[in-house]
């Protein structure tokens, strides 16, 4: 147990996939197996740990932070950046979930490799992945925060410009002709990039300009002494913060780029993009700008709920306008992020609540999306929905699979895709006192046009692909139904979107005390 207490397991968590990929890399070439066992091993292990880790937590004290390090572990000590690591009843759903999203990648890459064939080096770069997801969540200094925001930068832009779609298109703009991947990648990196750096900007302000001169979260955060100490400098630092996290979720009108790398990834590259990635951002806003930030975070609310709004509906309307299947789930992560973002903006415990099981869900539901738009587009060699016709006659069971998560993803009652929406709307009956109940209530009305747009793409989608007569031209191909891979990687996510769609609990009996409490202590009330 005094592992657990010390931050030795939490550190196995974050570095065993880390271990792995060094691992994986000395394996020779030929000896795919090995590599793939090795591989699967890691990730397993530190998948396990998590779970462990989420029985031995203490629900009780969801708040506290625990199984972590002292916050005097110095790490770089001329800066005071500490390795100070911790989870409380926010990180710990989505810890397990980047771990279970992780082993599940895995185990169904098993038979599923990208081409160019290049195992060894794609399994590595989803352990170095999985080390970055893991850490963000789990880091409680800025600085370390900041290198596992990173960390996970590196990974996906070589997934997406390595192993990405090799059609030609037209760069918008200049009209250069290159491959979808290589501008994909390049647009991926340079968004997130841009980001980032406003977000070291306004870490390093904080450092320097509140008189703490510590990155430690909690102390930052601290009867908001931090804000209170950069006078005018607070709506700046906000601003930079904002800039880097709303980039990474990704909120509108700093969305563009995920449509595209979703595009151009391979089918675990858009998995792993949506289930896990997109959340570093909006656990960002939870962890950071919220608690150290408070006051502009009021200031702030009004404007993110109305971006979170207009995403809704703007990525509505667009999945309503595509043609290619993987490109309409893509468009749908935004409007799922924008819902998660309102919830975030209300300021209240139903609100962040609604964020972070929304978060959980959109990981579930949407990572299981991709994964059958991926085995579709790889059967047929097409992701055009015109041509996808009566994919329920030519294969039942991956038909049946696509229907059940298209449903969950719309947000059906008893599917775990409901609860994010729903509370998300009705904490914007009620924000925070105050903020504009009338304009929130304006956005609750908006948003609920949205969830009756997302059902109608969401149908669309489903009406051109599953239902209907097959085309002649699928005739002459042998279309094998789901195999074994792909049922040992997706029936866990199917039973997922049931158990928390029936039993929510499983993500607010960690979450609910703890967003109370953090809320309370920012706050006040």
């Amino acid at each position: 147990m005094s592992s657990f207490e010390n931050g030795w397991a939490l550190t196995l968590i974050v570095f065993l996939p880390l271990a792995g990929a060094a691992a994986v890399l000395a394996i020779p070439k030929a000896q795919e197996e090995a590599q793939k066992w090795t591989a699967l091993l890691f990730a397993g292990v530190s998948f396990v740990l998590s779970v462990i880790v989420a029985f031995q937590f203490d629900y009780g004290d969801a708040a506290a932070t625990q199984f972590g390090t002292r916050s005097d572990l110095t790490w770089i000590g001329i800066i005071n950046s500490n390795y100070t690591i911790g989870i409380d009843g926010i990180s710990l759903p989505l810890l397990v979930l980047s771990g279970f999203m992780t082993v599940l990648a895995i185990i169904y890459s098993w038979n599923h490799w990208p081409e160019p064939h290049n195992p060894k080096i794609f399994s590595a770069l989803i352990l170095v992945l999985a080390t970055g997801m893991n850490g963000t969540f789990v880091a409680l200094d800025l600085i370390l925060f900041f290198v596992f925001f990173e960390v996970v930068l590196l990974p996906m832009y070589f997934m997406i410009g390595i192993w990405g779609d090799r059609n030609k298109i037209k760069v918008p703009v200049i009209g250069l002709e290159t491959e979808m991947r290589l501008y994909a990648s390049i647009k991926f990196f340079l968004f997130t990039l841009f980001g980032s750096a406003f977000m070291l900007l306004g870490f390093l302000t904080i450092y320097f300009q509140s008189g703490l001169r510590t990155f430690n979260m909690q102390e930052l955060a601290a009867g908001g002494v931090a804000e209170a100490e950069l006078g005018n400098l607070a709506v700046w630092v906000f601003a930079a913060l904002f800039l880097g996290f709303a980039v990474k979720v990704p909120m509108f009108p700093f969305h563009t780029w995920l449509p595209d790398a979703h595009t151009a990834a391979p089918t675990v590259g858009s998995v792993l993009l949506a289930a896990i990635l997109l959340k570093l951002g909006t656990y960002a806003f939870v962890r950071i700008a919220i608690p150290i930030l408070p006051e502009q975070a009021q200031n702030w609310a009004p404007v993110i709920g109305i971006l979170a709004v207009i995403g809704i509906i703007y990525a509505s309307l667009a999945c309503l306008a595509q043609t290619d299947m993987k490109r309409l789930i893509a468009f749908s992560s935004v409007g799922h992020m924008g819902f998660v973002m309102l919830g975030i903006a209300t300021l209240t415990d139903i609100g962040i609540n609604a964020a972070i099981i929304g978060m959980v869900a959109h990981g579930v539901i949407t990572g299981l999306l991709f994964f059958v738009a991926g085995s579709m587009s790889h059967r047929y060699h097409t992701r055009e929905m015109a041509r996808l016709g009566g994919n329920q006659k030519l294969m039942p069971m991956m038909g049946g699979i696509l229907a059940f998560t298209a449903m969950a993803s719309l947000g059906l009652p008893g599917l775990a895709g409901f609860w994010g929406e729903f509370l998300a709307l009705l904490a914007a009956f009620n924000p925070m006192d105050g903020l504009s109940t009338g304009l929130f209530r304006t956005l609750m009305v908006i948003g609920a046009i949205g969830t009756v747009l997302a059902a109608g793409y969401l149908l669309w989608m489903l009406q051109r692909v599953n239902f209907g007569e097959p085309s002649e031209e699928w005739a002459d191909h042998d279309l094998h139904d789901v195999d074994k891979y792909e049922m040992a990687a997706w029936v866990p996510l199917v039973v997922a979107t049931l158990a928390i769609g029936v039993f929510p609990r499983i993500i607010f009996g960690a979450t609910s005390d703890a967003v109370t409490a953090m809320v309370k202590s920012v706050f006040g009330g």
